[in-house]
């Protein structure tokens, strides 16, 4: 038997995750990953800080030349309190359907989506993520996502606490091809195109594929889909030049400064509709499960991509989390059991630790259901979970 199967068989159709820590060029971190304060930097200094912990990913990151094969990409904990030394993606492709189910194996191959914990101290740049018609064009996927702002994370919610989202709807695209064209010669300012909303923690949005944003300084959970592909329209952002090859990284070569292939990378209907809040905030929507002691709601929702639920059990409390879907699991409050693992929210990790916070559930184990244990006297027990497209009992509109 392998050792991917002999984990699997031992934790009942629950495999245990390693962190997966992305260094990012741009921007700096916000220091609330809950990384030691001296690792930040521990991809080395040319690679920039550690701003993003993936969950669940079997994607490679999109992060220049000096990307490490397999950054980005989860792997597996083979052993008690050793580290990773298996690929998840080797996971998904042995386990296949017994991990995934039949569903996501018939349409994907692969387990489709993962999460990130995303950390800048200061707002990102304005933005967008190509849809499917594009990013083909460079041999990946579109890159839908979704928001929740995490109280447990967020102590302090950094310098620039609001998101932009696509522009007015008063804007011309020539306003915005203006921009575009300007992008080496002066500040374009683009931002003074779009509209800003106040973060609040608690709550989330949705973002399709090619509506440009700028995610504000707050640590966001973000379920979305199996891609890491972005077109940056900003040239400065609050005093950092952001240079010229991130506007057409995502360009193939035949297209490459083409501004209006860049436009055409832009979803303007979506991004300059009247009703975006309306349309795409998410407040929590409750989930009934029977049980006194447990609570869950739905965090992200209402798209055709991907979903997240939060789950709460109360101290000195015991119950049963059931699914119809697998899904990613991170403890972002309290101590107990996760199925047949302890588990816990840490403290501070040294790069390379292992942790026991992370944890994907084969879509069997989820149907059968999880028995989460809560040994706190005084604290919930707080997990999120990020879904593929698959969970027939995610809420399909905005009411």
């Amino acid at each position: 038997m392998s050792v991917i199967r002999e984990v699997f068989r031992e934790g009942e159709g629950i495999l245990k995750l390693t962190p997966t820590w992305v260094p990012r060029g741009f921007n700096e971190p916000g220091k609330r990953l809950r990384l030691h304060p001296d690792d930040y930097y521990a991809f080395g200094m040319d690679r920039g800080g550690i701003c993003e912990r993936w969950l669940g990913s079997v994607t490679r990151a999109m992060n220049g030349p000096k990307t490490g094969e397999t950054e980005g990409m989860s792997y597996v904990s083979t052993g008690r309190g050793e580290p990773g030394s298996v690929l998840f993606a080797e996971a998904v492709g042995e386990l296949k359907a017994e991990l995934v189910g039949e569903e996501l194996w018939e349409r994907y191959g692969t387990w489709p989506a993962y999460a990130k914990l995303y950390d800048y101290d200061r707002p990102l740049f304005f933005h967008l993520h190509l849809d499917d018609r594009h990013a083909e064009k460079i041999g990946r996927m579109g890159k839908p996502e979704a928001y929740y702002f995490p109280r447990q994370y967020n102590y302090s919610m950094g310098r620039f606490p609001l998101t932009y989202f696509g522009f007015d709807p008063s804007v011309t695209k020539n306003e915005v091809k203006a921009c575009l064209e300007h992008y080496d010669a002066r500040d374009n300012k683009i931002t003074e195109l779009s509209r800003a909303y106040r973060i609040r923690l608690g709550t989330g949005w949705y973002t399709p594929a090619g509506v440009v944003h700028a995610p504000g300084s707050a640590v966001t959970y973000e379920p979305q889909w199996n891609s890491d592909v972005n077109t940056i329209v900003e040239n400065v952002t609050m005093g950092e030049v952001n240079p010229h090859h991130l506007l057409t990284d995502c360009q193939p070569e035949s297209e490459k400064g083409n501004i209006r292939a860049l436009m055409d990378q832009i979803d303007w209907k979506e991004s300059t509709r009247p009703d975006y809040k309306e349309t795409y905030f998410r407040e929590p929507v409750k989930r009934p499960t029977g049980q006194r002691r447990i609570r869950e709601q739905w965090v992200a929702y209402a798209n055709d991509w991907v979903a997240a639920k939060e789950v709460t059990v109360e101290p000195k409390s015991k119950a049963v989390l059931t699914d119809s879907a697998c899904y990613c699991a991170l403890i972002v409050q309290g101590h107990g059991s996760f199925g047949r693992y302890e588990c816990e929210t840490p403290v501070m990790l040294r790069f390379g630790d292992c942790s026991a916070d992370e944890f994907f559930v084969s879509e069997k184990a989820a149907k059968k259901g999880v028995v989460i244990e809560n040994n706190s006297c005084c604290e919930p027990l707080v997990i999120l979970q990020n879904f593929a497209n698959n969970n027939k009992e995610v809420p399909k509109e905005v009411k």
